[in-house]
């Protein structure tokens, strides 16, 4: 099965209002060509689950320039300014997130979980709202699955069926955000034939990914 596509298509599988997620640890990993078209198309309205905000020239950061999101949850976003600057003027809704909090909220989407428990911002602003859980006599938050609309990821090498190969850190959240979204997308820096890729590289199975953008080297 061949789930190529044009980068035009995939772009316009995402509507204004949705809520996306996209890989990448301070850009290293993200689909930066996906992201550029993106930004071409004037989407808006968005919703961004990130582990954060790139910079502004990089990675998301360049969506979040161009003020196409209404609100982003991430773990930092202190390598891009204009997020910061959208925040304190209210323009953008920004929830930060403890990083290994927001990894296992994404990872309990893909895995069918109710949740998680984490002692991880107790006694802080984190709390705030959320339900609290006794376990043993500890207290723990309940921190409720992250699930997108559509997950943007990228990989080194991909073939037509989806299956990818991430080269180092690369892998970042895209291995977890590949299987917590409705619609997952990979932009592939090499796109290869089915049976090409050595499966015991390959971290992320073709049967989460329902299309492939090739990006280019």
């Amino acid at each position: 099965m061949n789930k190529l596509i044009s980068i035009e298509e995939a772009v316009s599988k995402i509507k204004d209002g949705d809520t996306i997620m996209v890989g990448g640890f301070l850009a290293n990993g993200s689909p930066e060509k996906l992201i550029d078209a993106l930004v071409a198309s004037g989407v808006k309205d968005l919703t961004l689950i990130c582990n954060d905000t790139g910079f502004v020239d990089k990675g998301v950061g360049k969506m979040v320039v161009a003020k196409q999101f209404k609100k982003i949850m991430a773990s930092h976003i202190g390598t891009n300014r204009e997020t910061g600057n959208q925040m304190n003027s209210g323009e953008t809704e920004v929830i930060l997130v403890p990083q290994g909090t927001l990894a296992e909220q994404i990872r309990a989407a893909g895995s069918g979980l109710g949740g998680v428990l984490t002692q991880t911002g107790l006694g802080t602003k984190v709390e705030e709202g959320k339900e609290k859980v006794v376990v043993d006599g500890k207290e723990y938050l309940l921190e409720k699955p992250l699930r997108a609309d559509v997950a943007l990821i990228y990989g080194t090498k991909v073939d037509k069926f989806g299956n990818i190969y991430y080269s180092g850190s690369t892998q970042n959240f895209n291995v977890l955000m590949a299987t917590a979204a409705d619609l997952v997308i990979v932009g592939a820096e090499e796109v290869v034939e089915i049976g090409e890729l050595d499966p015991n590289y390959v971290r992320t199975s073709g049967i989460f990914v329902h299309y492939v953008v090739e990006e280019g080297l």
